[in-house]
């Protein structure tokens, strides 16, 4: 095998391990369904403003829509302003790619796709998760306040919270 030919097929195989973990997730995603309501969107943030005073943080609470329209927001009061708009570009990246913000961190962080920062609307940073009910995607939870583990717990308490 020459040397250009093993550099090409180094090449591959370094593209493939970059962009085959995306491809599976695409793939795997569950499908949009009905738009949450005010009643559910208030259930979720119920669920996750009890993990928020259980940590005893201030925080900001966004639910998005399946069409990642803005449904329900809850801010405490001292959660800082900036939170606010953080908490919803959370949710509506985690609507977005149908999986927690999370994964777009580790997608740069582990498989070195930085070029996922220039996607408009990515938000590479734990907090932001879709609520999923009946394997269909009805919106999306962003919370915002803590650092990005507790914004995790927080968010994955709100999507636990439309669960039987």
């Amino acid at each position: 095998m020459t040397i250009r030919r093993m550099t090409r097929v180094a090449l591959a195989l370094s593209m493939l391990s970059t962009v085959a973990p995306a491809m599976v997730f695409a793939q795997s995603a569950p499908p949009y369904g009905t738009p949450i309501t005010i009643d559910r969107a208030k259930q979720a943030a119920a669920a996750a403003t009890a993990e928020m005073r259980r940590r005893n943080m201030e925080m900001t609470i966004a639910i998005v829509d399946s069409g990642s329209n803005l449904v329900y927001l809850e801010r405490s009061s001292q959660a800082g302003i900036g939170t606010i708009d953080a908490a919803i570009g959370k949710a509506k990246a985690a609507n977005g790619i149908k999986a927690p913000t999370k994964v777009i961190g580790d997608l740069i962080i582990n498989n070195n796709q930085s070029n996922l920062l220039g996607v408009p609307g990515a938000f590479p940073v734990e907090g932001g998760v879709p609520l999923i009910v009946d394997n269909q995607v009805i919106g999306a939870i962003g919370a915002s306040g803590g650092m990005p583990t507790d914004d995790g717990a927080v968010a994955n308490a709100g999507a636990k919270g439309l669960q039987p």
